[in-house]
């Protein structure tokens, strides 16, 4: 069987780099609301990698983004988690995927190849995902999707939408004891080109789409910025609810929504099998330019809640419902110049400026060439007429050059052999179609990593944001990362005009560098350097690992690749980074003159009670905070969730314990207060009974 075979080195490479890319694009979609690469190319890597694991199951890791949701959730809001798990749907494209699908629901799952299903349809509309929780009829909670086990306390700020305001209508209908209402807010697109004309005009830059404005305006601080923006909602789905009456059908759910005032997906339809929501589809698609807001597809869910609960999920995404996405927005333009630009690696990275082009509701002007070998493919010139496509990304892309519109006299496009930003020499990797800029004192190479290492997942030094950075590297004061924690108030005065101000905002800035300093843990450190190929969760594997920097620094090799996901490239790019003598001048720097040691990171034990275990918390703990809590099961080798089901370790209850306690003893899952889960942690208890026992 496949998952008993070896599984090839160059898979297990190509695995961990999905992976990485996957995360990476998750978080900047899911958190930063400020993605970087197209819904085409993200759906093509999380594909890939998809059919990567089920042809060598044992990469198929629990920590997968195939086996979860989205990114972690913003540090700015409180964190809440949601009672039932936020999952996404899987993507199909065309029909002929569509078609597929039905086919699995009822001959695979359901076992019944000639069985009649109804399906239920609604456009899948392009906006931010969120949760209300309304209880006796009155909206007391709401959440973003976060990671989709948590999401960020935005409560104040959808209050500000009338119909989450409002008390549910009874007249039709008693409201429930309680419902988790699912649904996605946005702006219609006459209101987004509204705002973002306004934007202009007073001088700001405009947003990307109407996403990135609802999400930024779902996320702003003050509740009244929130209301002056004309945000929209619409409920398609439930988590918890709790009636006496519970619905037998998707269809009869949103019925109910309506009857208790609630807004659901306009032109939603039930079809008796999967050709009228083909044909659904096809419609949908033709007329999306005509609907007041952007759809990127249609959703389709079996109806009846019966055939659903059969059906069952998988880690990520239920079986019973699918996404069948649009095509990408394409649009032709003409290439009016290239340029390179230079990263924090020193990558250079062609870019194409086009002659403005309006593609989704957004003024496209430029596009990523990615690198040497995509220009040489396309042979795209400056002058020539273009295919570009934007899936309402930030960076669209130009796929194809129209070569019978090309003009005469074009020649083409030759990258540099000279940085463009400091004039060093260029060097071509053989094992990539990339070149870098040789002078690791690139100031566009410094300033990026200056941003990088101070970015809120590594070294998370709140206000040195990119204005201050290009201003201190300009001006030489900052070379490297040492240089962050050895600024002075001195250098961070001159920065600014007026000396009031200027002395606060140092004194801000040097509070968060020290902060940053007395904080930081090996992993943040280890992300933050900006070693190619490692990521967030590989820095944390590479420290739990080697324990301290000296260790991971005196390595070999092999040994640094018998790290889990850690192949052959990651293991040479980390052994290379700690063989490089500027690297190393770097980390004396910081140890030495900057004081910057993080503690020693500990690996999480081989036995204990909580070794291998899934620990659920429901309630409010009195000796720790949640975020607390689910941390000490990891380093005791466990791991934390927000769902109960057979297969939890342990329940660990505090004051005013919810739904799961109940779940948890309907399912024979031992349940700890919080002083005994605190005893078995500290290694002065177990799991017998009165520890522990299911009660």
């Amino acid at each position: 069987m496949g998952d008993a075979e070896p599984v090839p080195e160059a898979a297990r490479a190509r695995a961990a780099e999905l992976r990485r890319l996957v995360r990476e694009h998750d978080y900047r979609y899911h958190v930063l609301d400020a993605p970087v690469v197209s819904d085409g190319e993200y759906d093509a890597l999380f594909r890939e990698l998809k059919a990567l694991e089920e042809a060598h199951p044992a990469l198929a890791t629990p920590d997968s983004p195939t086996q979860r949701v989205g990114g972690e959730p913003l540090a700015a809001f409180a964190t809440r988690r949601h009672s039932l798990p936020m999952v996404s749907l899987d993507n199909v494209f065309g029909e002929e995927e569509l078609r597929e699908w039905d086919r699995r629901v009822r001959g695979t799952f359901l076992g019944e190849p000639g069985a009649a299903v109804a399906y239920h349809c609604e456009p899948k509309m392009d906006g931010v995902a969120v949760e209300v929780v309304f209880r006796d009829g009155r909206a007391e909670l709401g959440l973003t999707r976060g990671d989709g086990t948590s999401g960020e306390d935005i409560t104040q700020n959808l209050l500000t939408l009338e119909a989450i305001r409002r008390p549910l209508r009874t007249d039709a209908r008693p409201a429930p004891r309680l419902l988790e209402a699912r649904g996605e807010c946005y702006l219609e697109k006459a209101d987004f080109e509204r705002l973002n004309r306004e934007l202009l005009d007073a001088g700001e830059e405009a947003k990307a789409n109407p996403r990135n404005f609802t999400a930024g305006s779902l996320k702003q601080k003050d509740p009244a910025v929130t209301a002056r923006r004309p945000l929209r909602v619409v409920f398609h789905g439930a988590g918890l609810l709790e009636d006496d009456d519970p619905p037998r059908s998707h269809s009869e759910l949103l019925r109910r929504f309506r009857d208790w005032g609630l807004p659901t997906p306009e032109g939603a339809a039930v079809f008796p099998g999967i050709d009228g929501a083909a044909a659904y589809a096809r419609e949908a698609e033709a007329r999306r330019d005509d609907l007041p807001y952007e759809v990127d597809g249609v959703v389709v869910k079996v109806d009846e809640v019966a055939l659903q609960e059969r059906l069952g999920s998988k880690t990520r995404s239920p079986r019973w419902a699918v996404a069948y996405k649009f095509p990408p927005r394409q649009a032709t333009t003409v290439v009016e110049g290239i340029r390179v630009q230079v990263g924090r690696t020193g990558a250079l990275t062609p870019v194409a400026d086009l002659r403005p082009v309006p593609i989704g509701g957004v003024t496209v002007s430029r596009a990523s060439l990615h690198n040497q070998d995509e220009v040489r493919r396309l042979d795209v010139r400056v002058g020539d007429a273009v295919l570009v496509e934007r899936a309402g990304d930030v960076i669209p892309k130009v796929v194809q050059v129209i070569r019978e519109r090309r003009p005469e006299g074009t020649v083409p496009f030759e990258m540099p052999r000279a940085c463009p930003d400091c004039g060093a020499g260029v060097e071509a990797t053989p094992d990539e179609p990339l070149s870098y800029c040789t002078n690791i004192a690139c100031p566009a190479q410094v300033k990026g990593r200056i941003l990088h290492f101070a970015s809120r997942l590594a070294m998370d030094v709140e206000g040195l944001g990119e204005k201050i950075v290009d201003a201190l590297v300009d001006r030489g004061v900052v070379k490297d990362p040492a240089d962050v924690f050895l600024l002075t108030r001195e250098a961070l005065t001159a920065l600014r005009k007026h000396p009031e101000k200027a002395v606060k905002s140092a004194d801000n800035l040097l509070a968060q560098i020290g902060k940053s300093r007395r904080e930081a843990t090996l992993p943040r450190l280890l992300l933050g350097l900006g070693i190619r190929h490692v990521g967030e969760a590989t820095a944390r594997d590479l420290a739990r690992r080697f324990g301290t920097l000296a260790a991971l620094r005196d390595a070999p090799r092999e040994e640094i690749e018998r790290v889990p996901d850690v192949g052959p490239v990651v293991s040479e790019s980390v052994h290379g980074f700690f063989r490089e003598p500027r690297n190393l001048r770097v980390l004396e720097r910081l140890e030495r003159e900057a004081g910057v040691r993080p503690p020693r990171e500990e690996a999480p034990p081989a036995a204990g009670p909580f070794v291998g275990k899934t620990v659920v918390f429901t309630g409010t703990l009195e000796r720790m905070t949640r975020d607390e809590a689910e941390a000490l099961v990891r380093r005791l080798g466990g791991k934390a969730t927000g769902s109960v089901s057979k297969k939890t370790g342990f329940v660990v209850t505090g004051a005013a314990a919810g739904s799961k306690a109940e779940k948890a003893r309907g399912l024979g899952v031992p349940i700890l207060s919080e002083e005994e889960f605190l005893r078995m942690a500290g290694g002065g208890g177990s799991a017998e009974p009165g520890a522990g026992a299911p009660r």
